[in-house]
């Protein structure tokens, strides 16, 4: 089998080189781009270890030490956290990357019967690595953010009504302002199949739709990660159709603990 060394290293030249700007897209690093060139030359240098007899363990180190040097050339050393930051997000893009890929590559090169693969003639090529590996790294990173955006405003939230507890998935909605219009109390929304209570007094609110009435009753309290609890708070019953979400937190109440 020939092994042509020339064109392995650029491919992974090529590769590192994709995956320290995904690390610095991803962590806002403002960085030359003479350091990216430099970082991934370094990072490309760990192929020629492939042909030198080494074990298994050592080959791994010897790995690692590559990269925390890629890291620190391109990135600069501040301090251990914003380093090892760096290389858990260069291992983590790497490994999606990867594992694409191999899926890939399983799916166009074998043919499955049952729990058994045949190799079947086709494989992923070189010119199919440098178009496919922008575009992989680049919904993956765009889909992560959307995310990270997303859950960011997910909260644990404990609810107590009559001495028993509901644990229950909130969103911060920033949009949820209510407020009792009698005693200025905030008012956090609930999906109805929560808690059944027929015990509720009516509440006139104004929303984008328009003035209406919300079913609303007090609770014991409320407490948002362990950190924010509320006592003065109403829970207004309504229907939710937010992914894994029951309840509307209010903006009004996530200032501190009453």
């Amino acid at each position: 089998m020939k092994i042509y060394v020339d064109l392995v290293f650029l491919l992974n030249y090529f590769f590192d080189f994709l995956l320290l700007l995904l690390v610095a897209y991803q962590l806002k690093r403002n960085v030359k781009k003479i350091r990216y060139l430099i970082g991934a030359l370094l990072g490309s240098i760990s192929i020629f270890f492939l042909f030198i007899p080494l074990n298994s363990l050592t080959l791994f180190f010897l790995k690692i030490i590559v990269s925390i040097i890629m890291i620190i050339t391109t990135f600069g050393f501040r301090n251990f956290y914003y380093t090892l930051k760096n290389l858990f997000f260069l291992y983590t893009t790497s490994m999606a990357l990867g594992g694409i890929l191999y899926f890939l590559n399983v799916q166009f090169s074998y043919k499955q019967q049952g729990l058994v693969f045949f190799y079947k003639g086709l494989s992923i090529n070189v010119i199919f690595l440098i178009i496919s590996s922008p575009i992989i790294l680049y919904l993956y990173v765009k889909q992560m953010k959307s995310l990270k955006d997303k859950y960011q405003h997910y909260y644990r939230v404990i609810i107590s009504y009559h001495q028993k507890q509901y644990n229950v998935i909130g969103f911060l909605d920033t949009g949820n302002l209510l407020v009792d219009p009698y005693f200025k109390k905030p008012i956090i929304l609930l999906n109805e199949k929560i808690i059944n209570n027929n015990n509720y007094l009516l509440v006139p609110i104004h929303t984008a739709s328009g003035d209406s009435l919300l079913k609303c009753f007090k609770i014991d309290w409320v407490k948002v990660e362990g950190k924010i609890k509320k006592r003065d708070v109403l829970v207004g019953i309504t229907k939710i159709n937010i992914d894994g979400v029951d309840c509307l937190l209010n903006t009004k109440m996530m200032g501190g603990t009453i």
